[in-house]
């Protein structure tokens, strides 16, 4: 199995997602790799560990959420691997839930959410998110 991390979706990835007939709610597994310390353009915060700079992101992110409708529904660090290998585990593991493409792209496009992602970046090395449905929907 083959992974590759990355902060942004490539245009024709994030095309197709958006694009993609809409089938109601859906829950997004977001599999989080930290930098060391936090990359601001502007080299502000700069003493900030990629952990404290996207903890910024998060905290701001709920009211995003709940703007279209969506929900923070759990995050927690990765302590331990159990089962199976991975050169490198990941940081930490979001799950959030929103009710549609249509409101996940009103909120990453909203004037709120861009004002807030400049500390998804700057403490991101990259992550995998993960489109999940209920069995049975």
């Amino acid at each position: 199995m083959n992974v590759t991390n990355a902060v942004f979706p490539p245009p024709e990835q994030a095309a197709a997602f958006f694009s993609a007939p809409e089938d109601g709610p859906f829950v997004m597994v977001n599999l989080l790799k930290f930098k060391d310390h936090a990359e601001y353009p502007d080299g502000s915060d700069a003493m900030l560990s990629g952990r404290e700079a996207y903890a910024r992101y998060g905290a701001a992110v709920r009211a995003c959420l709940a703007a279209v409708g969506g929900e923070a529904l759990y995050a927690g660090a990765v302590s331990e691997l159990m089962l199976g290998t991975m050169d490198e585990p990941w940081d930490m593991v979001a799950l959030a839930r929103y009710p549609s493409r249509a409101a996940m792209l009103a909120m990453v496009q909203s004037p709120d959410y861009q004002a807030i992602e400049k500390h998804r970046v700057a403490g991101l090395a990259g992550q995998l998110n993960i489109r999940t449905k209920p069995l049975g929907a």
